[in-house]
């Protein structure tokens, strides 16, 4: 809890209004306990997401109003109707939501756990974004075929290494290219808990298109376990013409890589994106607007 309150206090977007963030944070934890299953919480311009007691995205979007402050602004600040954006490891669906529902972003959502799925699909109903955003239930490789994942472990569910103890699940796989064919994606959202690498092996064809201005990568050394390291990941990139950036959501400008942070933003032609993100619309948040 003290953890959770320095973050909550310290997080960006509640720094005008500390005492409204806490007065979020109590609310859930009383509704959480006096409420029977999922409670649907405001999200991103009058969209909402299911939370049950244990969902960190979702609770943390509620007290802070985008719990990933900066990845988040920047996709809402991009993207535009009708664009497409791939959101890989979408757990329960909260870049899937802001990008279909506070944008009109076309999404295609992979998340390759069923009950996860579950809650996934659950959220794009609610806001009723079937028509916008396709939820895949599958893996993402550089291999067509099926792998093995763990299925206890909530967001941070991932494929087993050979030799693995853990029953675990059997998930069908494909690749980045086989999935999405000629509708390239113009940001892509990457957070599958270490298998970065083999997913951008299997997506040569798209980072090669000139239609992909961006990537968000998670990049915390979670790769080690299948011998892989975050400087792989933004090798592969760099070889596409993609450079390591960060973003500042308050004036909206492209800045230096942040290696502090557990996840990379990837850019590649710097003047369109500035264009975008300077000249997108404000979107309302529970704790104000950005």
């Amino acid at each position: 809890m003290i953890r959770l309150l320095r973050f909550i206090l310290r997080h960006p977007l509640n720094r005008s209004n500390r005492l409204g963030a806490l007065t979020r944070l109590f609310r859930w934890q009383i509704a959480a306990r006096l409420m029977r299953g999922p409670i649907a919480l405001p999200f991103v311009d009058g969209t909402f997401l299911f939370a049950s007691k244990g969902m960190s995205a979702a609770t943390g979007n509620w007290y802070c109003g985008l719990y990933e402050v900066v990845e988040m602004a920047f996709a809402l600040h991009l993207l535009r109707k009708d664009d497409h954006f791939l959101d890989i490891g979408a757990n329960i669906g909260s870049y899937t939501i802001l990008a279909a529902g506070g944008v009109g972003a076309r999404v295609t959502s992979v998340e390759p756990i069923p009950q996860t799925m579950a809650n996934l699909k659950r959220n794009v109903d609610l806001n009723g974004l079937g028509d916008r955003a396709t939820c895949v239930g599958k893996g993402l490789s550089n291999v067509v075929g099926v792998l093995h994942f763990s299925d206890s472990l909530d967001a941070m569910n991932h494929i087993l290494e050979p030799g693995s103890r853990e029953v675990g699940i059997q998930v069908p796989v494909t690749t980045v290219d086989q999935l999405v064919n000629d509708d390239v994606p113009v940001l892509i959202k990457l957070d599958v808990e270490g298998h970065e690498v083999a997913v951008l092996k299997g997506a040569q064809r798209v980072l090669s298109d000139p239609r992909l201005l961006a990537a968000i990568i998670e990049t915390n050394g979670n790769g080690v376990r299948y011998g892989w390291s975050d400087d792989d990941v933004a090798r592969i990139m760099e070889g596409y013409g993609f450079e390591r950036s960060w973003y500042d959501p308050f004036s909206r400008t492209l800045t230096a890589p942040d290696a502090t942070q557990e996840n990379t933003i990837f850019v590649r032609n710097r003047e369109e994106i500035q264009r975008r993100v300077k000249s997108a619309q404000k979107h309302t948040l529970v704790n104000g607007s950005i």
